[in-house]
C-alpha cells in the first residue's frame, strides 16, 4: 500500500519500522521539527526522522500543517492510498483527513473511549488500572472520537511504570497497525462508532501533576508516581528543597497514627504518612542537588527527625 506516515516520538518507531519490512511502500514520512535538547540545548532530530533518514525515507518537518499550502500541494502529488498517524502531536485538518481512500489511521495507546487524549499511557496507571491497549481509528475532527478499526489489550503489570509499558504498547501497536492495513485492503474491517458515554480524557501532563498530594490514599500516589515517569515525576518537598521519588511500595502492615506527610524510620526503612491510614514505604528517592539514592543511604545522610514532615501537607 502506499502510505504517508505522520510520527515523531519513540512510540512511533516500531510503527514505521514495521511498515517498511513489511513490504508497504511509505513515500513520505512526516514529523515535527527538531528540539533543542539538553543541557547544551543543541537541536535534536525527533526518534522519527532519524530512523527515517536510516532507511533512506524522504522526510518533512513542517512547522504548521493546517493552512500549509505547500505540504497540501506535496500529499496530494503523492496521493496515498492511507496517511498513517502515530504520535504526531499535530491536529490533522479536514483536508488532509479528506485526502486518501481509506483516510488517515491512527494509532492510539489506549481501549478508546477510554483515555483520549495526549497522555493515555501515563493516565492508565496513574488511575489504577490494570488492563489497558492499542486502537487504530480513522481520524475525524474531534479529538480520538473516529470510528474504531481494530483493537487489542494489554495487562499493566502491578510494577509498571509509563516508561516500561509504552514499549510494549508500541511493539504490539505496530503489529495492529499493520493487521489493519491488511484489513482494509481485504475489505474485512467493520469500523465502528465510540460510545461517548463511555470516554474519559488523559490531558497533556503538566509539571503540577507530579506534586504529591499526601492527603491521597497511598495506593493512588503510588500509581500516579508509576504513570507519571519519566517526567513530570513525583516529587515534593524536604527541609525546603526538592525531593523527588523514584520508587515505592504500599507499606506492609499498619503505621500507627501518621500524619500525612509525616516520615516514620524503621530501623532502615522510610515510611511516609498518607491519606486514611496509609503509608508508603520508599525504595529509592532523590534530594534537590544529590544523586537518586536508597531509602537506606536517606536516612544514615539525613536524619530525618521523629515527626518530620514533607511537603506543605
Amino acid at each position: 500500500m502506499d502510505v504517508v506516515f505522520c510520527g515523531t516520538p519513540e512510540f512511533a518507531v516500531p510503527a514505521l519500522k514495521r511498515l517498511v519490512a513489511a513490504g508497504h511502500n511509505v513515500r513520505l514520512v512526516v514529523t515535527q521539527p527538531d528540539r533543542p535538547s539538553g543541557r547544551g540545548q543543541e537541536l535534536a532530530a525527533p526518534p522519527v526522522k532519524r530512523l527515517a533518514q536510516s532507511l533512506g525515507l524522504p522526510v518533512v518537518q513542517p512547522d504548521k500543517i493546517k493552512n500549509n499550502q505547500e505540504l497540501r500541494a506535496q500529499l496530494e502529488a503523492l496521493a496515498p492510498e492511507a496517511i498513517l498517524v502515530v504520535g504526531y502531536g499535530r491536529i490533522i485538518p479536514k483536508w488532509m483527513i479528506d485526502l486518501p481512500r481509506h483516510g488517515n489511521i491512527n494509532l492510539h495507546a489506549s481501549l478508546l473511549p477510554k483515555y483520549r487524549g495526549a497522555a493515555p499511557i501515563q493516565w492508565a496507571i496513574a488511575r489504577g488500572e490494570t488492563v489497558t491497549g492499542a486502537t487504530t481509528m480513522r481520524i475525524d475532527e474531534g479529538l480520538d472520537t473516529g470510528d474504531i478499526l481494530l483493537q487489542r489489550e494489554m495487562p499493566i503489570d502491578p510494577e509498571d511504570t509509563a516508561v516500561t509499558l509504552a514499549p510494549r504498547l508500541a511493539g504490539m501497536g505496530a503489529e495492529l497497525m499493520l493487521e489493519t492495513l491488511r484489513g482494509l485492503e481485504a475489505g474485512s474491517i467493520q469500523p465502528r462508532k465510540q460510545d461517548p458515554t463511555e470516554a474519559t480524557l488523559a490531558p497533556i501532563l503538566e509539571k503540577e501533576e507530579g506534586r504529591i498530594d499526601f492527603n491521597r490514599e497511598a495506593p493512588e500516589i503510588l500509581n500516579r508516581l508509576r504513570g507519571f515517569q519519566p517526567w513530570p515525576g513525583a516529587f515534593t518537598s524536604f527541609r525546603d528543597k526538592n525531593l523527588t521519588l523514584h520508587r515505592a511500595r504500599l507499606a506492609a502492615y499498619g503505621m500507627g497514627p501518621l500524619v500525612p506527610g509525616e516520615m516514620k524510620v524503621a530501623g532502615e526503612d522510610l515510611f511516609l504518612g498518607c491519606g486514611e491510614g496509609t503509608a508508603l514505604q520508599v525504595v529509592e528517592l532523590q534530594p534537590e542537588g544529590k544523586r537518586r539514592m536508597s531509602a537506606r543511604d536517606f536516612i544514615h545522610g539525613y536524619r530525618p527527625k521523629a515527626g518530620e514532615r514533607l511537603g506543605d501537607s
